[in-house]
């Protein structure tokens, strides 16, 4: 499994503990080691709005750093598996500086909460997760739901992938594969295929449906032959985001895997179905 070292990036929020629980669940069944992250913004992020002299400036980034430094080796100190555990404290930009360490240390994983802000947070994903899902090359495990009280509640037992039939549905299908086989967990593909009636003037062949399945099917039992690999396929029609959500939980997935690296498909890099999905998910999405 490619995911022997996981990073989680921390605020010493609860969404950021649960996280960790994830993490620490990763080590209990796969021994993957876990890096603590703590990003420092720079102190014009924090204090930019103060009027205050450079010295003054400095002795407040100097004791946020003491107590960032305080509160990180505190973190959840008695849980997390120490021989298995480093903490990490940084400065800089918080999305680049995660990117950054996740790629140096070789991560496979790196699993964080999102938040949204403001009036319209249920429509938006926190900038620093929308950075980090835009430019980290390993998969990124995140969601809306991390809050696991205990690491007990943790569970892979059933893991979904909702594939586009895209450039990048091989690269997802083969993730969610070995994880699954890792876990001994089982798995499904999940496929949305657009509703294209409602437009007026325009004739559809009764059995378009039928149809658009049918094609469906035979291209997903091409790309498993070519893969070597058996994996059952539920099909839904509607809204991309909202199908592949409603078929994911009907189903009862514990996670939920989808690409995002393709210019182009429903769940390409930026495009908004991926982010959809993962407001909407009742599971984590891992996106890879």
């Amino acid at each position: 499994m490619p995911i022997s070292h996981v990073v989680v990036p921390v605020d010493f929020s609860e969404k950021s503990e649960g996280a960790a629980r994830y993490a620490e669940a990763m080590h209990r069944r796969f021994g993957s080691r876990i890096t603590l992250l703590h990003v420092l913004p720079p102190p014009h992020y924090e204090f930019g709005a103060m009027e205050v002299g450079g010295s003054v400036l400095e002795d407040l980034f100097r004791n946020r750093s003491e107590q960032a430094k305080t509160d990180l080796d505190q973190f959840l100190l008695s849980e997390m598996p120490a021989d298995a555990t480093e903490r990490l404290l940084a400065d800089g930009d918080p999305a680049a500086i995660i990117v950054e360490r996740a790629h140096d240390l070789g991560a496979g994983l790196i699993i964080m909460p999102t938040h949204g802000y403001g009036t319209f947070r249920r429509f938006i994903l926190g900038s620093v997760t929308a950075k980090v899902l835009h430019d980290a090359d390993c998969p990124v495990w995140t969601g809306v739901h991390l809050e696991a009280d205990t690491v007990e509640a943790v569970r892979f037992s059933r893991v979904a992938v909702a594939i586009d039939l895209g450039p990048q549905s091989e690269r997802a299908l083969m993730w969610a594969s070995r994880f699954a086989a890792s876990a001994g967990a089982e798995l499904v593909i999940l496929h949305a295929t657009a509703n294209l009636e409602g437009h007026a003037g325009e004739y559809f062949d009764p059995k378009w449906r039928e149809h658009m399945e049918a094609a469906v099917r035979e291209e997903v039992a091409a790309l498993l032959a070519r893969l070597n690999l058996s994996v059952p396929l539920l099909t839904g029609t509607g809204d991309p985001a909202e199908t592949i959500c409603r078929l994911a939980q009907d189903w009862q997935a514990d996670v939920l895997v989808i690409g995002r690296g393709s210019a182009a498909g429903v769940f390409g890099r930026l495009r908004a179905n991926a982010y959809s999905i993962i407001r909407q998910s009742h599971c984590p999405v891992v996106s890879v």
